[in-house]
């Protein structure tokens, strides 16, 4: 079902998952308290852009192509990077509105 072939790094998934970190530590602090859309909004349609399962597929094929380090690059970068832009997102949107 898998073969070996060399994947290359999932840039795409990594750029969609940190924009969409950004934008719901924006709708975060704009909407959790003004609106009972913000589920509808942060978690729904937002968590439908971002996409956890796509990039735990990138992640085990890079892994499983022996690509163990560009894995683990990928990981690592997604999960640091996207948790920097959503409390960039907050802080930003904190000073703007207030």
């Amino acid at each position: 079902i898998f073969n070996s072939v060399d994947h290359k790094f999932p840039y795409a998934t990594l750029v969609v998952n940190v924009l969409g970190s950004f934008v719901m530590g924006i709708l975060f602090v704009a909407l959790t308290t003004r609106t009972q859309l913000s589920p509808l909004l942060m978690v729904g349609i937002l968590g439908g852009f971002t996409t956890f399962s796509a990039f735990s597929l990138d992640a085990w094929k890079l892994w499983q192509a022996g690509q163990t380090g560009g894995a683990l690059a990928y990981i690592a970068a997604s999960v640091g990077l996207s948790l920097f832009a959503v409390a960039l997102g907050a802080t930003l949107t904190e000073r703007v509105l207030a």
